[in-house]
């Protein structure tokens, strides 16, 4: 399996857009394809850079409100495809599947929503769903995705481009992994606790 991964195609999917615009500026520079959906879409384009709209991979668009975007196969198994696998080549083939050597996620603002005071409708809608699955989808399989979780690992993934180009190894991958199961958990446990608080 090779130590060194070349990033080709990204999937970005973030909340907020602050700090983003340099972190695209050097993967635009290295020739990275960009996948994205709605505001984040908007946003790249407004950079003057090319991007893919997800529906045009999935075939649907953004439904229920926004509340399913990127959970299709189409997007999962091009992350989740193991690149050394015959099997999961030979499925990628058959049903055009791309493969997503990057995911670049900023979650819902669910702690910030909390302390805010907003509804609990409202709080129940910054529960990140297509987000927290992309994370835990690109992490899993960092033996060939590289995950970075939340915008406080922009500056990681920069400083590895800025050395090495758009060219990763298994160890950065799997640092960047275990950062974005942190996030996962923290997300995970501030849902829980809100829960915990409403219910009692």
């Amino acid at each position: 399996m090779a130590e060194e991964k070349r990033i080709k195609r990204a999937l970005v999917s973030v909340f907020h857009k602050d700090g983003l615009e340099e972190l695209l500026g050097k993967l635009n520079d290295e020739g990275v394809e960009f996948l994205s959906t709605g505001g984040t879409q908007a946003f790249i384009e407004g950079l003057g850079y090319r991007c893919r709209k997800v529906e045009d991979v999935t075939g649907y668009p953004s439904i229920l409100g926004g509340r399913v975007k990127t959970l299709h196969p189409k997007v999962f198994g091009g992350i989740l495809a193991r690149r050394a696998n015959e099997g999961d080549g030979a499925q990628v083939v058959q049903y055009d599947i791309p493969e997503i050597d990057l995911v670049v996620v900023d979650l819902y603002p669910f702690e910030q929503t909390v302390a805010g005071g907003a509804s609990e409708q409202d709080i129940i809608e910054k529960i990140d769903i297509g987000g927290i699955s992309l994370i835990r989808a690109a992490a899993k399989n960092f033996d060939d995705v590289v995950i970075v979780p939340s915008k406080a690992e922009y500056p990681v993934l920069l400083d590895i481009l800025n050395r090495q180009g758009a060219v990763t190894t298994r160890e950065q991958r799997k640092e960047l992994a275990k950062r974005a199961f942190g996030v996962s958990s923290h997300y995970d446990t501030a849902i829980n606790a809100w829960f915990q608080e409403t219910t009692r």
